[in-house]
């Protein structure tokens, strides 16, 4: 294939993903707002989640591209959390008036948790459905704080959608969903089919290409998602971004895309990318806990970032 062509399908595929991305939360949310799911379960649920990240994900699982599949949920947490929160806190540096321990401590467990189940360097069929227990788990235990009154903010994305959903009504919602859904799905073949081809011109690793260049296209949004919110005050927004993200992406998403077909994980993942991620999570809980995130601490998440972006290529 041409790679003009090639080039021309991808951004194609990438500018579907990314248009109907916010509009398949928002047809979701609409449709469980219909059928009497309470707004703030929806928020629990949909906190961080990413269903760009997660069909291409699962496209490059059903394609064997396994480095496009953990792409989307190591590097895309890594936008979320190094640079995007980096960045954020570089330019807006972020105050908490409070930082509950029970919600920082699940990011942490969710790496953990999504480490372990690698180590034998296959992410099974078994492990997704073990992720996906989790997953529950995690939002019945967010669930149960909130009944305690541990106030938990929702992602800033469904804060929108739900304003947006209540204006639709149940058949608007259904219509909104399918072609969104359908749309992300046809983006994602065209994304990862053409990346193939990049990947082979390029002659790089799809893992590289999937943790790096990939993940950061998925997911560059997520500055977008995360600075308003900080420089409006709303600092617990910005994290609960970061919070829900890394809780999406290491449990549901990779549950989900490993029931599509098991990953097999490298090398280079167990012994760097995951554990970078990993200390990454530990030094922003760091921060949560002493309630500020300065400019130097924004510098030091994006300088993990870029750590984490170069290493493939040196």
């Amino acid at each position: 294939m041409n790679i003009f062509l090639t080039i021309a399908l991808f951004a194609f595929g990438l500018g579907l993903i990314i248009y109907f991305a916010e509009k398949l939360v928002e047809g979701t949310v609409g449709l469980s707002l219909k059928f009497g799911i309470s707004t703030f379960i929806i928020s629990v649920i949909f906190i961080g989640f990413d269903p760009e990240n997660l069909i291409v994900g699962a496209a490059g699982s059903y394609e064997s591209v396994s480095g496009i599949a953990l792409g989307s949920i190591i590097g895309s947490a890594m936008v979320a959390s190094a640079l995007a929160f980096g960045i954020t806190a570089i330019i807006s540096p972020m105050k908490f008036e409070k930082a509950p321990k029970q919600i920082i401590i699940i990011p942490n467990i969710s790496i953990l948790l999504f480490g372990l189940l690698s180590l034998d360097g296959e992410l099974s069929r078994v492990d997704g459905l073990i992720l996906l227990v989790g997953f529950i788990i995690s939002v019945y235990y967010l669930i149960q704080l909130n009944k305690k009154g541990i106030d938990i903010k929702a992602h800033s994305e469904v804060s929108e959608s739900l304003e947006e959903a209540k204006e639709l009504s149940r058949w608007k919602s259904i219509v909104l969903f399918t072609i969104s859904l359908l749309a992300i799905i046809v983006g994602s073949e065209l994304l990862v089919n053409s990346s193939k081809t990049i990947i082979s011109t390029l002659k790089i690793s799809d893992t590289l290409f999937g943790m790096t260049i990939l993940a950061f296209l998925v997911s560059i949004e997520e500055i977008a998602r995360e600075l308003p919110a900080a420089m409006k005050g709303k600092s617990e927004i910005s994290y609960g971004n970061v919070a829900g993200s890394i809780l999406a992406f290491f449990l549901f998403n990779a549950g989900i895309i490993a029931l599509i077909k098991p990953i097999e994980i490298s090398s280079v993942i167990v012994n760097f990318y995951l554990p970078l991620s990993f200390i990454t999570t530990v030094i922003i809980s760091v921060f949560l806990l002493r309630k500020e995130v300065s400019r130097l601490a924004g510098a030091l998440l994006v300088a993990l970032y870029i750590i984490f972006i170069l290493y493939g290529y040196l």
